[in-house]
């Protein structure tokens, strides 16, 4: 597998064990003063769309339109392959995502609501899918382990990011030296569930990400996007936001 990562497999059955009871390490985001309540990361000029459910659609309709085949396939996703599903929900990308990258692959699920974490832990036990560990993680970070994924996918949920400068700045070292971010999104106007495809540019570009792919697909009810680290990830500081009118 390319790339670097943090698992064995002894060790990645125990990790799985461990976040299924607890769901969260405890760990901090690395560049926000929480005791205080500041943050160095500017808010995004844009109404963010408030969660109002952890699953975009049924699994049947999904399926229906073969919605994560179309979406792995674009992603060139491959058997052994280690991936993150951001936003995990119930988990229709997270069983999908297990069953193509293989025994050999590992997929981490991670979201900010425990409930849905606590539902997808029970399916994961249920169905036995020991390639899968789950994570809980922040608004503003995703807790994900350093140097670890070829591929991040954020189906239907980055217009829901309430901090996406900062998520999307602490997302910047889980990658690996070839890994990208993979953007599922409805081109809807700003505010509601979806984001313009060039808003969704102008913000991962703000951070340092480059553009490598996009493509419109009615399929998928929306369009596919995929990014990957450019030379230099923007400091904080040095963040220009983006005008989302």
């Amino acid at each position: 597998m390319r790339g670097h990562t943090v698992w064995s497999a002894p060790a990645f059955a125990a990790a799985t064990a461990l976040l299924l009871l607890s769901a969260c390490d405890g760990l901090m985001p690395v560049a926000s003063d929480r005791s205080s309540g500041a943050s160095v990361f500017p808010k995004p000029d844009r109404p963010v769309a408030k969660v109002v459910s952890t699953q975009f659609s049924n699994e049947d309709a999904r399926d229906q339109r073969n919605e994560a085949k179309v979406v792995m396939d674009l992603a060139d996703l491959r058997a052994g392959m280690t991936v993150a599903d951001i936003g995990a929900g119930e988990g229709y990308y997270t069983v999908r995502l297990a069953e193509r990258v293989g025994g050999d692959g590992r997929v981490l699920a991670q979201d900010i609501s425990r409930e849905a974490l606590d539902r997808l832990g029970r399916r994961v036990e249920r169905e036995r899918l020991e390639n899968i560990s789950i994570k809980f993680g922040d608004a503003d970070h995703p807790q994900l382990p350093p140097d670890s994924f070829d591929r991040i996918f954020m189906v239907h949920m980055y217009h829901e990011v309430t901090d996406p400068y900062a998520f999307l700045w602490n997302t910047w070292p889980s990658l690996n030296s070839d890994g990208q971010i993979v953007v599922v999104e409805s081109d809807t106007a700003v505010g509601r569930h979806g984001l313009p495809h060039r808003l969704l540019f102008c913000e991962f570009e703000a951070v340092g990400y480059v553009l490598v792919e996009y493509t419109e697909r009615p399929d998928i009810k929306g369009y596919f996007a995929r990014f990957q680290r450019g030379s230099k990830r923007t400091p904080p500081e040095a963040i220009k936001v983006c005008e989302a009118g």
